[in-house]
């Protein structure tokens, strides 16, 4: 409720500023004047205007420049009158419709150009915008819960940088003022990306302040963050990051493995990407699992689901467990780790 009034607040101050209320009454006013005029010169010799209704709409009719033809003027007098509302009429009212079409159209180009305050809940701001960040966006559009999503990019860019009807964009660093552009307070999720125009050691260091800055201003969001040196990893948990992602630490390693075992790369790509084969899910373990062994979900899932469990999550020790061993009992709160084509439904 409060962000209608706000809208409806700023949408009367801007109809003011383009002086767009006097445009209304000048337009009123011939629209009366033209009625007036012709009901006064033809309502005794016009069998088509009888009344102030018929009069009311042929002034609507000729000012809009619709010519039924209807109705039309057969005296001096009315034909006259005729001719001020059409040159007048045309002038004012396409001044009106001008000013709330640019109105429209100026409110759009500040959106492109990440002007404007975003309103939109339970979303996921991208903070930065490096290389790498257009195959993000696509592996989240490429999720099947995220499609339509709303996602708010913060970015120090010239313009929107992609075509996505359900992308925001807030021009700029990632300070207080643009979070609260991109209302963060409502936001689900963030991405805090690394800044490429900085030297390796700067880039984590403003990545580091940048996550003290969301944190300081909403501590519930899920924060993701890339940074460049593992030494800096300890930085990033001190800032309350909840999920650190080293990216040169993380291609290392995977090179290293696929030169020990060679195209594993593949599999490692279709397990992280949302666009093709099969790919990672986390779940919750229902209740009906809570007491079982590992081995026995891990055959129900399979035969049912046609599912891999690979890992547990375990609430209580804040761990994963990869592989659990077979006699392992699902604990309340724990999650599941699962290889599939989609998330499976449990009744």
């Amino acid at each position: 409720m409060p962000f209608v009034i706000l809208f409806f607040k700023k949408l009367y101050q801007r109809i003011r500023f383009e002086n767009v209320p006097r445009l209304v009454f000048v337009t009123f006013f011939i629209i009366l004047f033209g009625a007036v005029g012709v009901f006064y010169f033809e309502h005794r010799v016009n069998d088509n205007i009888v009344n102030m209704i018929d009069a009311v709409w042929w002034s609507l009719v000729t000012i809009t420049t619709v010519g039924y033809g209807d109705i039309f003027p057969v005296t001096l007098g009315g034909r006259i009158v005729a001719v001020v509302v059409m040159l007048m009429g045309i002038g004012f009212l396409g001044m009106f419709t001008a000013t709330i079409a640019s109105m429209f159209v100026e409110q759009r180009l500040k959106a492109e150009k990440g002007l404007r305050a975003v309103k939109v809940m339970d979303h996921l701001i991208i903070c930065g915008w490096n290389h790498r960040a257009q195959d993000i966006i696509n592996e989240i559009r490429a999720h099947k819960g995220w499609r339509t999503e709303k996602i708010v990019l913060i970015a120090d860019i010239d313009s929107k940088p992609i075509d996505d009807d359900r992308l925001y964009f807030v021009k700029g660093e990632v300070t207080e003022d643009n979070l609260k552009r991109a209302n963060l307070a409502e936001a689900s999720n963030i991405i805090i990306l690394a800044d490429e125009k900085l030297d390796p050691r700067s880039r984590d260091a403003k990545t580091i302040l940048n996550t003290l800055t969301v944190e300081s201003l909403h501590q519930d969001v899920y924060t993701c963050v890339e940074i460049e040196n593992s030494e800096n990893v300890a930085h990033c948990r001190r800032a309350k990051a909840d999920e650190i992602i080293v990216s040169g630490e993380f291609s290392s390693k995977l090179i290293a493995r696929a030169a020990l075992n060679h195209g594993i790369s593949k599999f490692i790509d279709e397990l992280l990407s949302s666009q093709y084969g099969e790919e990672l899910h986390k779940i919750k373990a229902p209740d009906s699992m809570v007491g079982k062994r590992f081995i026995d979900i891990f055959v129900q899932l399979k035969e049912h689901f046609d599912c891999i469990v690979v890992a547990i999550e375990s609430e209580p020790a804040k761990a994963f467990i990869s592989n659990p061993p077979s006699g392992y009992e699902i604990k309340k709160g724990d999650h599941l780790i699962l290889v599939s084509k989609e998330i499976p439904e449990f009744d």
